[in-house]
């Protein structure tokens, strides 16, 4: 059994995405009982059956994906504490932090816990791991990131705009002021180019703990003078369901044959899709024990099935696209 927890924009994509692939019982827990019902009711047919339960009753399941807003640090060590696995969506620089530090736990219970398995961070690791196997070796990553999922997600960019960019820079963590560093970044079609910022993504510590050898990391968001401005006060209008086109730009620089290399890949969906996509696959290489070793992990590290999550999601029908040369 799988257990998915929270019916939102990235709960429902996650439904939708396992039961394309996955015969077994899949559990949904909302803590609006309403939307998780609806959920069930409209996924629900012959080869895949969606029940709504309590959160109880998915100590039960092999593995649980987390994809409400965070912080999501309690609930994973209530299932962790139960010996279940933990697929975390949280985009939380805090949470993040937190959730490595239940690795032991993980361990003790026999249990994996993978964190930050969204779009960013998540999809952002998965492409670093992807692009590096055409360098020699790398030393800088810089993601950049445009679009919200639904409204937890929205509220998250919003205070990411107003709190401190984390970033590392040559054998330091360096902390600059969310909302300056602008910078022009080309997405692919139909997002464009957007003006970037420094913002307060994990992205650059989970990066780094998958790829110690990175001298650089950074990371942005899009954003508007009138987001800048506002960002330092709470939201006056409530945001939308979910966010239009969304896309995701990672930038890789290395050595290759013995010169400078930068290359760039991309993607354009939207980004509760992305993420839904990304936490379900995840999900399903614990299920089906492609991902086996237990403690705390990130996507993009050695230890995960990295190529094989690419190739899933692409099958999902999340394109990359890549930056080419004149």
């Amino acid at each position: 059994m799988i257990g998915i927890v929270g019916a939102g924009v990235v709960g429902s994509r996650v439904a939708e995405t396992l039961r394309l692939f996955s015969p077994r019982q899949i559990c949904v827990h909302d803590t609006e009982q309403i939307i998780s019902q609806r959920l069930a009711a409209r996924l629900s047919d012959e080869k895949s059956q969606i029940s709504v339960v309590d959160r109880n009753a998915m100590k039960s399941a092999k593995v649980v994906v987390l994809c409400g807003p965070s912080p999501h640090f309690s609930i994973a060590k209530e299932f962790l504490d139960a010996g279940v696995s933990v697929v975390s969506t949280s985009d939380d620089i805090a949470d993040c932090l937190n959730l490595l530090t239940l690795s032991q736990l993980a361990l003790e219970n026999k249990a994996t816990l993978i964190v930050g398995a969204a779009s960013s961070p998540g999809m952002s690791g998965l492409l670093v791991r992807h692009l590096a196997l055409s360098f020699d070796s790398i030393d800088e990553v810089h993601v950049a990131l445009h679009g919200t999922g639904g409204p937890a997600c929205a509220r998250q960019h919003h205070r990411a705009l107003s709190g401190q960019s984390i970033g590392w820079h040559d054998g330091e963590w360096l902390r600059r002021p969310a909302g300056s560093g602008r910078e022009l970044c080309w997405f692919p079609e139909p997002v464009g180019a957007y003006d970037c910022y420094r913002a307060e993504l994990p992205d650059p510590l989970l990066i780094k703990r998958a790829f110690p050898e990175l001298e650089r990391v950074t990371g942005r968001v899009t954003a508007t003078r009138r987001d800048r401005v506002f960002s330092r006060v709470p939201m006056m209008i409530p945001p939308q369901a979910e966010g239009g086109m969304g896309g995701l730009r990672v930038e890789v620089r290395g050595m290759k044959n013995g010169a400078r290399l930068v290359d760039v890949i991309a993607v354009a969906e939207r980004v509760g899709q992305v993420a839904g996509v990304v936490a379900a696959n995840t999900a399903h290489a614990i299920d089906i024990n492609k991902i086996e070793k237990h403690g705390a992990h990130v996507l993009g590290d050695e230890s995960m099935p990295n190529a094989w999550l690419v190739a899933q999601i692409c099958n999902a029908g999340i394109n990359l696209h890549s930056f080419v040369r004149a």
